[in-house]
């Protein structure tokens, strides 16, 4: 299939560093609450990207469940092979492709497990369903079938009918620490504008314009 033609127009007025908060996470904080307001779909989905031990990187769709100036968390299942991953190598890189706005943000960063607490006040928050569906769900691992996994879930379902969902161990939260943060607006004749923001040694961000 050639795709040479599949082409679009951007329309969005450029953009100027002086546009921009000086803070980042701030800054992202008015593109994602403009995202938030354009009714996106799941506009705090972004794909998170992860390389092990044997150098192959790996990517997938998560879920921005919290974010602050420390950075922004995402649970998931620790045996996971993002959480293996991780464990080998405990960097990583996101990027949240808020295209209906012409926009995208991309953060790198290290990359660790938040606090058994902090994980444990969110599991508490989630529907019965979906906690049950933490414990039936061993991701990443070969299954059989579908039915397989429904036949697992009416099970826990009935083991805790009558009863709160415990906490599983096996799961929780991460939080990317970004070093890097990037806007990126789209442009016309393809001369996006794009802002980086870099940590500095004494935790103040240093920004600046890279070319599209």
């Amino acid at each position: 299939m050639d795709l040479t033609q599949l082409r679009g127009k951007y329309t969005t007025r450029n953009l100027e560093i002086d546009d921009l908060d000086k803070n980042p996470f701030k800054q992202f904080e008015l593109w994602f609450n403009d995202a938030m307001n354009a009714k996106l779909i799941e506009p705090n989905a972004f794909s998170l990207s992860t390389v092990g031990k044997d150098m192959m990187p790996s990517i997938r769709t998560v879920l921005l469940k919290t974010f602050d100036e420390d950075g922004f968390v995402f649970f998931t299942n620790y045996k996971s092979t993002k959480a293996k991953q991780i464990e080998e190598n405990p960097k990583a890189a996101a990027l949240f492709p808020w295209l209906a706005l012409e926009r995208q943000v991309k953060i790198e960063g290290s990359i660790e497990k938040i606090s058994t607490a902090k994980s444990l006040k969110y599991f508490l928050s989630r529907p019965k369903g979906s906690q049950i569906g933490a414990w039936v769900s061993h991701q990443s691992e070969v299954i059989s079938s579908r039915s397989l996994l429904e036949s697992k879930f009416d099970e826990m379902k009935n083991k805790f009918a009558n009863g709160e969902v415990p906490f599983p161990s096996f799961w929780g939260g991460y939080i990317i620490k970004p070093t890097k943060i990037e806007f990126w607006q789209g442009g016309d004749d393809r001369l996006h504008d794009r802002f980086l923001y870099e940590l500095q040694n004494d935790n103040s961000w240093d920004r600046k314009r890279l070319a599209p």
